[in-house]
């Protein structure tokens, strides 16, 4: 994959660097601030881009706010985002991006570089247009939303499949995790999605247009 890489910490930035050519990718440009992903972004048009949320000047959101203009820019640019806590406005933000464009999004926490196997896992299904979203950042949002009369209608296994979809997971990661079968899993996907009242789209658009709506519950 062609890779951008966006963090202000240089070594975190340089470590992200050799660990993404050593595992057979290209680091097409490595910044390290906002203005200068969303030129990176629009001059190589990377397969996915890493972007740290905190930035300078004033190391709030400019690595956020810079991810979104760099989707306007560039619609659909997958874009994993990385961040030190788990900070639920942002996440909401983010992933308000999606809309109808699609594109791969995911905001992880920065501890996930560390398990290398599944934040490259992970990376890999940013740039496949995918949803990942670390389990902290789904539990906390999930504990500080009440829920929705949509998803009232859900059935305690149906909320727990929407759970693992908001993680980013497959059908067949789903079905593995709750111990039953792919078939199982499909038909639950199915019912959720005729209770949140889903129009026929696309599998991918419907499965994240379900996580928003849990989400903001």
């Amino acid at each position: 994959m062609r890779i951008v890489i966006a963090d202000d910490a240089v070594l975190l930035r340089e470590g992200l660097v050799r660990l993404l050519t050593e595992s057979g990718h290209q680091v097409v440009a490595a910044v390290g601030d906002g203005d200068a992903l969303v030129e990176a972004v629009v001059e190589h048009r990377p397969d996915v881009s890493i972007v740290d949320v905190r930035m300078p000047p004033t190391h709030t959101d400019e690595g956020l706010r810079a991810a979104v203009e760099a989707r306007r820019l560039v619609p659909r640019t997958p874009i994993l985002v990385l961040s030190q806590y788990v900070e639920v406005s942002y996440a909401d933000d983010l992933l308000a991006t999606t809309g109808g464009a699609g594109g791969g999004i995911g905001y992880l926490l920065k501890d996930r570089v560390a398990a290398i196997d599944e934040f490259l896992d992970a990376l890999r299904r940013v740039a496949a247009g995918g949803t990942v979203l670390d389990p902290e950042v789904v539990g906390q949002l999930f504990a500080r939303r009440r829920r929705d009369e949509p998803l009232r209608e859900l059935t305690p296994r149906e909320r727990e499949v929407l759970a693992l979809m908001a993680e980013g997971r497959s059908n067949t990661a789903i079905a593995r995790a709750l111990v039953v079968s792919d078939g199982a899993v499909e038909k639950h996907v199915r019912n959720i999605f005729t209770k949140l009242t889903l129009p026929p789209d696309t599998e991918q658009h419907r499965r994240v247009l379900a996580v928003l709506t849990y989400l903001r519950s």
